[in-house]
């Protein structure tokens, strides 16, 4: 028997896979409705979700662009005039964003240095450069990457470009992360395998339906599971 493929690379997401991030999200967004609690909840959320979508090709991902959708939002719905203090509010919400302690989740260290022992380890994140570094740096994790890829969209050019620079190839490359949209989906057809760990929460504009029947895809509960999934993959 031949072994069943080589595995030299893996990317692996930042937020939500690596630490906590769309629970900041969630509890600056629980402030903000309270902050216009004159309208409808559904009515700010849907609003608010309209908004960051039509905004991701101008300011991108992360926490500068939630917080420019956030003011967008309620002078929409203010009609241009906001009750006093809400700008400044929203301006305050998102420094706290920013200043947010990073939290690494369970298992993830100890993952991590297994995993780099055994293969090339690559960052592959979307949002604010200086964001992403600064999370990168408090995680305590950077020195246990070969290579940090900070980009502003994840598609299959994306995966090529990664893995052809800092390994053998996406053929030869895993991307585990915990968007369907962004981890799985463009990684599987740049031709590397993908593995889906969910977070509890996922973000609206990352849903998307996992692949079914894709012999390259694997769903995890946990990112501890990974180095067993690569093992089975590359066994004799």
């Amino acid at each position: 028997m031949t072994a069943r493929t080589a595995i030299t690379t893996i990317g692996l997401d930042a937020d939500d896979t690596l630490w906590h991030n769309e629970t900041i999200f969630r509890l600056t967004q629980a402030r903000f409705l309270d902050l216009l609690g004159e309208h409808d909840n559904a009515l700010i959320e849907a609003r608010l979700a309209e908004i960051e979508g039509r905004n991701l090709r101008l300011y991108g991902y992360g926490i500068k662009g939630f917080t420019l959708s956030m003011i967008e939002t309620a002078m929409e719905l203010c009609e241009g005039d906001p009750p006093p203090g809400v700008v400044r509010e929203i301006l305050a919400a998102g420094r706290e964003m920013i200043a947010h302690p990073v939290e690494t989740l369970p298992g993830v260290n100890e993952a991590l240095h297994a995993l780099a022992e055994q293969y090339r380890l690559v960052l592959i994140t979307k949002g604010d450069l200086l964001d992403q570094e600064r999370k990168l740096a408090a995680s305590g994790l950077g020195d246990l990457f070969c290579a940090v890829e900070i980009v502003s969209e994840k598609d299959r050019s994306t995966y090529d470009r990664v893995f052809a620079r800092h390994g053998t190839g996406a053929q030869e490359a895993v991307m585990a992360g915990n968007s369907v949209k962004s981890d799985v989906l463009p990684a599987i057809a740049a031709g590397a395998f993908a593995v889906h760990i969910p977070y509890h929460v996922t973000w609206a504009h990352e849903l998307a339906d996992v692949p079914v029947g894709e012999p390259r895809f694997g769903s995890l509960g946990s990112i501890t599971e990974l180095e067993y999934w690569l093992r089975e993959k590359t066994r004799i």
